[in-house]
């Protein structure tokens, strides 16, 4: 599980070992405390199906007391063994590059230079720059998304495609790869677009990927009224129900929008939101404990698990 929105560039990490109930609790209280763009929460469980680890990434140096008095009604004197680092960047690219590992959904890879030799003959490839790939180690909110555009790609061919929150281009790059067309895609942190930018070079799409920058589709390029076929908007709960009402009014009337960056507590509220804005659920992935979601307009319909 993950709260906020991971840093570009960390500089200072938080760990602690606990249960599942106090690192689910500090998740939630961290990922509410601290600015959600500067400051990642995650809880993992470990190895031995007991223990669970929780590790904060921060942008800058964070007040170490404060932050235990926070935890500390949570874990008590447990607290006191909260371990905070530096984070060395050459270690962090480092890190980023061992954690990358191919991601692969039909025809579609997603890889770093180090994996270039499992591309196949007919893979759609989509490298990532192992010193911008942080986030891309959550595979199950990209797999996920990826797999429903393959679904889609099934159905027809989308002639216009939005990824909001787009972060390193990853899912624009794979609507761009096999459309071999222009998809637009946002993020309201102009350090993501400029990465965007500099994937899309990397993977030679330059021509086919119209970037802004703003937040959800707070822009000329995005806010046009049941447009798109397919939007893509991989990002967390709260703002995915903030941007509700924008990111259904620019679905086209055949459209989809696929949502993800949600683990499984968090789907019944953002389908309860998206329902009040016309729109039923038509698939619903899961992998790693992260939630994909396909939406379309209209009423109620069938429910299937893939």
């Amino acid at each position: 599980m993950l709260e906020g929105l991971p840093p570009h560039r960390p500089t200072h990490l938080l760990r602690l070992l606990t249960h599942e109930a106090a690192a689910r609790s500090m998740t939630d209280l961290l990922g509410e405390v601290f600015d959600p763009t500067e400051t990642a929460v995650a809880a993992f469980e470990a190895e031995d199906g007991q223990t669970w680890r929780l590790e904060a990434y921060f942008s800058e140096a964070p007040d170490e007391e404060i932050i235990r008095d926070l935890i500390r009604p949570i874990v008590g004197d447990a607290a006191d063994e909260a371990v905070f680092e530096t984070i060395d960047q050459q270690d962090w690219v480092r890190a980023s590059l061992e954690g990358l590992k191919p991601v692969r959904a039909g025809r579609f890879l997603v890889h770093g230079a180090h994996d270039r030799e499992k591309i196949r003959p007919n893979d759609l490839p989509i490298e990532i720059e192992a010193a911008l790939a942080f986030g891309t180690g959550h595979h199950g909110t990209t797999l996920g998304c990826l797999r429903a555009l393959v679904d889609e790609l099934k159905r027809g061919r989308p002639a216009h495609v939005l990824d909001v929150g787009t972060g390193t281009g990853i899912l624009a790059f794979a609507a761009a790869k096999a459309l071999r067309a222009p998809v637009l895609a946002g993020d309201l942190d102009p350090e993501a677009v400029w990465t965007a930018k500099g994937n899309a070079r990397l993977n030679g799409l330059t021509p086919f990927l119209r970037l802004y920058e703003g937040p959800g589709v707070r822009h000329a390029l995005a806010n046009r009224p049941r447009r798109f076929d397919i939007v893509f908007a991989n990002i967390l709960a709260r703002p995915l129900k903030r941007l509700a009402p924008s990111l259904t009014a620019v679905v086209a009337d055949d459209g989809v929008l696929i949502l993800s960056g949600l683990i499984e507590r968090d789907v019944p509220g953002v389908l309860s939101t998206y329902r009040h804005r016309g729109f039923h659920l038509v698939r619903h992935g899961l992998i790693e404990g992260w939630a994909t979601l396909v939406l379309r307009r209209g009423g109620a319909a069938p429910r299937p698990i893939v």
